[in-house]
């Protein structure tokens, strides 16, 4: 998945991308936690989609909740998936599949 898709520029290395939805409550906290691990984490970007607003690439992909979170490494493949408000120790785990 490239910029086009992602609606972003993806990140050097890896990117978080954040599917949520305008009244999920754990996709604020999800934003939170994947915004912190960016920052901590040179070379990696915090993409969030909207999945009211992006439902044909929702379908596409099978996402059947939010949040969603996808990992995708720097060549845009999808290298970890998970449903649900992650652990930031997850998060930083599954970004070790990823660069």
């Amino acid at each position: 998945m490239g910029a086009a898709e992602l609606g972003a520029e993806p990140g050097e290395r890896a990117s978080l991308v954040q599917f949520s939805s305008a009244f999920c409550q754990p996709c604020r906290a999800t934003r939170r936690i994947l915004a912190e691990v960016a920052d901590l984490v040179e070379g990696v970007a915090h993409i969030e989609i909207d999945a009211e607003a992006r439902l044909e690439l929702v379908r596409a992909l099978g996402i059947e909740k939010t949040p969603t979170v996808l990992v995708l490494d720097s060549e845009g493949r999808i290298v970890r998936r998970a449903a649900g408000m992650p652990r930031k120790a997850d998060v930083i785990a599954a970004l070790g599949a990823a660069v």
